[in-house]
This record gives C-alpha cells, sequence and structure tokens, in this order.
C-alpha cells in the first residue's frame, strides 16, 4: 500500500433528490469535525505475484460525457480517456507535477513569455502515427481554436504555438502564465492523434485516438465502455491487462454489491454510507483520498447563451440582488451537512482553495459562519416574500437525494424552500452547459493548481463559466495571479478572490469529497497496481490481476 498523511478531501459530481421539497428529511445536527483520516493512494503488484492478461470490469458511477478531451467535463471521462490518452504532464501521487508525454518539465524565458516543452520520442499513438512536436501543435491549436472548447481558458492567453523541430514545441503568451504545466497535466496536455483528427473532425470523441496504455473499443450508451491494451504503446511491456471494461453504475449499493459478489473487480466513489461496512469485509481493499476540488451549488447569474459566450441578464432576485445568494451561504450549516450525510468521511468547504494546497491562506480559507437569523434579515432586506423558493437541478443519485434533503433542512429556517430537480447526470452537465437551470447542484474535481479550480469557472465568459458571472475585479486578480511565479503572491491575490467571491456567491461552495475507491484484494480475482490521486482519477494503466501468496 502507499499511505501518507491525508490531504483535505474533495472529488467528483453529486446532488440530487425529488422535484419540490422532500418530506423525510434528513436530520442536520451539529457535530465535531470530520476525523482525520490516511490517504491511501494505491496498492503495488508483486512482480511475482502478476497474471498476464485478463479483462477488468470496473463499477463507474456514472455516464460519461464524450470522450473528447477537447470539449469534456465529466469527472468519469477523465476515468475512462486516463486509460487511452496520455498527457503532457501528469500528477504523481504526492501531487507533484511529472513528465508524461513530454521528455522534460518545460522551460520558460526570463520575460515568462516563451515556454519551451520537450516532446518524448519513439512514441506513436494507438493507429500508429508517430508522436511528434507537429501532433502537440495540433492538439493544442485545437483546444485554442475550437468553438466547444473548454479548454481554451485552461491554457491561457496563448499567442502562437509552434513546433521547432520534431522534438521541441514553442508555446509563446502575450502576457506570463505561470499555470500552463498543471493545466497540461490534464485534459488540456492529452494529445490526440492528427491522423485521427483529420478523419473524425469534431467527431473525434466518437473515436478517441491517443497514446495510452489501452485503445478505444467500443461504447454502449448508458451500459458501458471498452479498451484494450494497445500493442503501440511505449511501456507495452509494463501493461498487464487485455481489456478493461468500464460498467456504468450509477447506484452506490448496487456498486458496492457488485464490488462485494466479484461481478467487478474496482469501484469507484464509493458511498459514505457503505464504506465502514465494506472496509471490515475480507477480500475487499480501499483506496481513499482527499482532493484539490469542492461541490457546491452555482447560481445562474447571466448564462442565457450557454457557457463560455458574454454573460445575458436573468430578472431574478437570485440572479441580480447578492444578498440572497449570501443569505443562502449562510443558511447552510457545512459541517453538519458533512457529520449527517457523509458519516464524518468529508470536510466542509468554503472555497476553491484546499486547505492543503501551497495556495492556501487566511483568506482563502475563511468560511461564513452558519448564521440563519442574518440569512433571514438579508432575504427581509432584499424585499422578497418568504419562504424564497429556488429550484436546484441536481443529480438522481441516492447519495445526493440524503444531501439534497439535508440541504433542505439546513436552509428552511433562514427562510429558503428548495425544489429539488432530480435529473440523469449527463443530461445535468449538458443543462449546466446551455444554462437551463436557476441553480444547479454539482462539483469539480480539482486541479493541483489554484487556476483551475477558479479561473475557467469565474473569469468573465470563461469555458466552465456555468454561472456567467461576470467581475473585473475578479478577472484582473484572476490574470495577475496566473502571470507571477511567486507562490506566496499568488496565494496572497487568491485569497482576495475568495473574499469577493464570498460577498458575490455565484458558487456556494459546501463540501470537499474523500475519493473513496474499492477493489478485490483476494481470491482468483485480485487486482493491484490501482491508484487514484487528489486529481479524483483513478487510474488503471498498470492494474494486474495477482495470484495470492500461499
Amino acid at each position: 500500500m502507499t499511505a501518507r498523511p491525508a490531504r483535505p478531501p474533495s472529488l467528483p459530481v453529486l446532488a440530487g433528490a425529488a422535484l419540490l421539497v422532500l418530506g423525510a428529511c434528513v436530520p442536520v445536527q451539529p457535530v465535531g469535525a470530520s476525523p482525520e483520516r490516511e490517504d491511501v493512494t494505491g496498492v503495488r503488484a508483486d512482480p511475482g505475484a502478476v497474471r498476464a492478461g485478463g479483462d477488468l470490469v470496473v463499477a463507474l458511477s456514472a455516464e460519461p460525457d464524450r470522450l473528447d478531451p477537447t470539449t469534456s467535463s465529466s469527472l468519469y471521462t477523465r476515468y475512462v480517456m486516463n486509460a487511452v490518452c496520455e498527457k503532457l504532464y501528469d500528477v504523481d501521487a504526492d501531487g507533484e507535477l511529472v513528465p508524461q508525454l513530454a521528455a522534460a518539465l518545460p522551460t520558460t524565458s526570463a520575460d515568462g513569455l516563451e515556454v519551451t516543452i520537450p516532446v518524448r520520442q519513439g512514441v506513436r499513438f494507438a493507429d500508429g502515427t508517430p508522436l511528434d512536436a507537429a501532433a502537440v501543435v495540433t492538439t493544442l491549436e485545437r483546444n485554442l481554436t475550437l468553438e466547444t472548447s473548454s479548454r481554451k481558458s485552461e491554457l491561457g492567453p496563448v499567442s502562437d504555438v509552434q513546433a521547432l523541430d520534431p522534438a521541441t514545441v514553442l508555446v509563446r503568451y502575450s502576457r506570463p502564465f505561470a499555470p500552463l504545466t498543471a493545466s497540461l497535466a490534464d485534459r488540456a496536455g492529452m494529445v490526440m492523434s492528427p491522423t485521427a483528427l483529420a478523419e473524425l473532425g469534431e467527431d473525434f470523441g466518437d473515436r478517441p485516438t491517443c497514446v495510452g496504455p489501452f485503445k478505444y473499443v467500443e461504447r454502449v450508451p448508458q451500459t458501458s465502455i471498452t479498451v484494450e491494451r494497445d500493442p503501440n504503446y511505449y511501456a507495452a511491456d509494463e501493461v498487464h491487462l487485455d481489456s478493461i471494461t468500464y460498467r456504468i453504475m450509477t447506484d452506490a449499493n448496487i456498486r458496492a454489491a457488485n464490488l462485494r459478489s466479484g461481478d467487478v473487480q474496482v469501484a469507484d466513489s464509493l458511498s459514505p454510507q457503505d464504506v465502514d461496512a465494506l472496509a471490515q469485509e475480507d477480500g475487499i481493499g480501499l483506496l481513499q483520498t482527499g482532493s484539490f476540488g469542492y461541490q457546491g451549488v452555482t447560481f445562474n447569474l447571466g448564462n442565457t447563451e450557454g457557457v463560455g459566450n458574454p454573460p445575458g441578464r436573468i430578472d431574478t432576485p437570485l440572479a441580480t440582488d447578492p444578498r440572497i445568494r449570501e443569505a443562502f451561504s449562510l443558511a447552510v450549516d457545512r459541517q453538519a451537512l458533512v457529520n449527517s450525510v457523509f458519516n464524518d468521511w468529508y470536510e466542509p468547504a468554503c472555497s476553491f482553495i484546499s486547505p492543503a494546497s501551497t495556495y492556501a491562506t487566511a483568506a482563502g480559507e475563511a468560511c461564513p459562519p452558519h448564521d440563519p437569523e442574518r440569512a433571514r434579515r438579508l432575504l427581509t432586506e432584499a424585499g422578497v416574500q418568504l419562504p424564497y423558493r429556488i429550484r436546484v437541478s441536481a443529480s438522481n443519485t441516492a447519495d445526493t437525494l440524503r444531501l439534497s434533503q439535508a440541504l433542505q433542512a439546513s436552509v428552511l429556517e433562514a427562510g429558503f424552500e428548495l425544489e429539488i430537480e432530480p435529473v440523469e447526470y449527463s443530461t445535468l452537465l449538458d443543462q449546466q452547459s446551455s444554462g437551463d437551470f436557476e441553480a444547479v447542484q454539482l462539483g469539480w474535481s480539482g486541479r493541483v493548481d489554484p487556476h483551475g479550480n477558479a479561473a475557467s469557472f469565474l473569469t468573465t465568459a470563461a469555458g466552465n463559466n456555468y454561472s456567467g458571472y461576470s467581475n473585473p475585479e475578479v478577472d484582473a486578480l484572476l490574470q495577475r495571479a496566473a502571470q507571477s511565479t511567486d507562490p506566496a503572491v499568488r496565494a496572497q491575490l487568491y485569497g482576495q478572490v475568495v473574499t469577493i467571491v464570498q460577498r458575490d456567491n455565484p458558487i456556494v461552495y459546501l463540501y470537499r469529497v474523500r475519493s473513496i475507491t474499492g477493489y478485490v484484494s483476494s481470491g482468483e480475482d485480485a487486482v493491484a497496481g490501482v491508484e487514484t490521486y487528489a486529481d479524483g482519477v483513478v487510474r488503471l494503466g498498470r492494474a494486474a490481476f495477482v495470484t495470492e501468496e500461499d
């Protein structure tokens, strides 16, 4: 096992319940802070115990969106893409940035305007196309120019990208952009086959072709996605499985039951309701780690034309009066939600910065108090009729039903009445992008650099700015933070952003999840080599079935 001190949690995507106010509410009772938990990020395979081949079945907790690195927004898409689309850089178990398809970390000119990326040589895509600097340029240009791209703001103010030679990419900036390496450690850095892009264009996600330990085989909507070992992979000798089938199982109880029965060998995002019992069972191992992200409620302030477009105007008290959104933040008892709904496994969150981050400060970690009396006064000052009703779109899973019930109970005393609209996860992502919501209960699995957790969501017209939020002061602060290479300066600037965002509340941050992954640890289906890191992704590229020692 790989164990280390726990990072404060966070992760994927939660929400849910039934339309209108739910009657049987989860009790919300303040209790003590969540206990410290030790991270277990992986289980290594003894080389002598590895069995060659085999077909691994994974219980995946939601249907991924399109398998396109440029446009996708789902954590669960990242799970699948991690097996088939390697990146220029990656995050390791300690949260450090390391080269993957790049040959080394990038170098930056003294003025910060030119970044040079060395590209690994002798590598081929799954379709046999050689990986070179030109292929990287093709991917980056697509991320920057495709109309539906969610990656453009992640890459910063790029003025030009070019291949200096087959092994070297030069990225030029109009102003310095410090978070580039971190951005290239996720979807923005997944290099796509230029041959496949030329053939498929915007349909690339129907048949994604990249460099990875596995290659895409097929997708059965709402059922499964299958990948198989890629013989072209540069480290094919380190890949043990013949195939991986990601079987969609949205119900946490079903995932846990299938893990117990051995019908699946790995299950992601196990429910805190099941974890304590699973931990006591023979033959089941658990990985657990905090994450860089958050869960929260996003309010639609101006997303009238779809995400990434300039904000419009929504003439509702919720969208136009920040006192109502501040009241909602004050109405939520975050600690009680965590303890009551998630059995102390998660932790409260009040911003996009994890307390374990290099960029954490007192301002960045500041948390609005639970103050229903002040919340009610703010609603009265705003002149709205009480109870003030908000329609919250949320994922239709059991855990998120519990959360929604508890959230309803938490804000009731302050004068809010929540109508929860349960929506299938992939449909919820579409609604979030199109602006077809008043409020949406979702989250973000997080990135190692705060830029990846803030700029795309809070900068005017950015690729993940689902709220349609626009504040020139926040735009300027985030730009300054991205330009600085001094962690202390960046931390101070992000703290200022948090202060403003907690005044405007386009997003009310609620809690951070622990990523809990189960695997079969004994018997004929025992597996090892499974890893999950603080970026929220379950890694299976080096997983294997193993033979137990006598």
